[in-house]
C-alpha cells in the first residue's frame, strides 16, 4: 500500500461504545462551522434502530444529517453545494459503511470488492480534503482482538482494516479512544 499525503481529515478510531462517537462530534462542534453529519447506519433490527435514535438525539438540531449507507462522497456532494464558506463534515461510520459494502455485494471475491470500497474510501477522502471542508471520520478499530470464527467476520476484518489505514495514511489527525479518553496517535497539522 502506498501512503498519500495527509490533507487535513481527522479520523478517530476506537472499539465499540469506547466513546469515539461522542468525541468525534464534540470535535466536529469545536470546528465553528455548519455541521453536515453524514450517518451509514441501516436500521436492520430494533436494536440498531435505537442505536441510531440515541445518536440522532445527541446531535445538535442545526446540523444537517445526511444518511447513505453505500456511496457517502457523493451523498455529501447536494450538501456541500447548499454551503458557502467553511463546512464541517462528520462521518459515523466507515465500519457501518463497510458493513453495508459487505452485506450489498456479500458474494463479490475480495479482489472485486477490495478496490470498489478503496475507491469509494477515496472519493470520500477527496471531499475531507476540498478547501472549506473540516471532515471528521470515525470507525472501528478492528485490529485489537481475536480473529474472527466466521468468513464473514474475517472479511470485515480484512477490509475495514484496509480502509482504516489508508483513511490513517490520509488524514493529518488520528485520535486513537478507548473508555472514553483520546489518545493522540499522529498529529500532522
Amino acid at each position: 500500500m502506498t501512503a498519500s499525503r495527509p490533507c487535513g481529515p481527522t479520523l478517530v478510531l476506537g472499539g465499540i461504545r469506547s466513546g469515539k462517537s461522542a468525541f468525534a462530534e464534540e470535535l466536529t462542534a469545536g470546528l465553528g462551522s455548519d455541521v453536515v453529519y453524514l450517518a451509514t447506519g441501516v436500521a436492520v433490527d430494533d436494536d440498531f434502530a435505537e442505536r441510531i435514535r440515541k445518536h440522532q438525539e445527541s446531535r445538535p438540531a442545526d446540523w444537517v444529517t445526511v444518511e447513505e449507507s453505500l456511496n457517502p462522497a457523493a451523498a455529501l456532494e447536494p450538501a456541500l453545494s447548499e454551503r458557502h464558506g467553511k463546512t464541517a463534515v462528520l462521518v459515523d461510520s466507515l465500519d457501518t459503511w463497510v458493513s453495508n459494502l459487505l452485506w450489498q455485494h456479500e458474494e463479490a471475491p475480495a479482489q472485486d470488492l477490495e478496490p470498489m470500497a478503496m475507491d469509494k474510501l477515496q472519493a470520500l477522502l477527496d471531499t475531507g480534503c476540498r478547501p472549506g471542508v473540516d471532515m471528521v471520520l470515525v470507525s472501528s478499530e478492528t485490529g485489537m482482538g481475536l480473529v474472527a470464527p466466521t468468513e464473514v467476520g474475517r472479511r470485515f476484518q480484512d477490509l475495514l482494516g484496509l480502509v482504516n489505514q489508508k483513511a490513517a495514511a490520509r488524514c493529518s489527525t488520528v485520535y486513537l479512544v478507548a473508555a472514553g479518553i483520546p489518545v493522540t496517535i499522529k498529529d500532522e497539522r
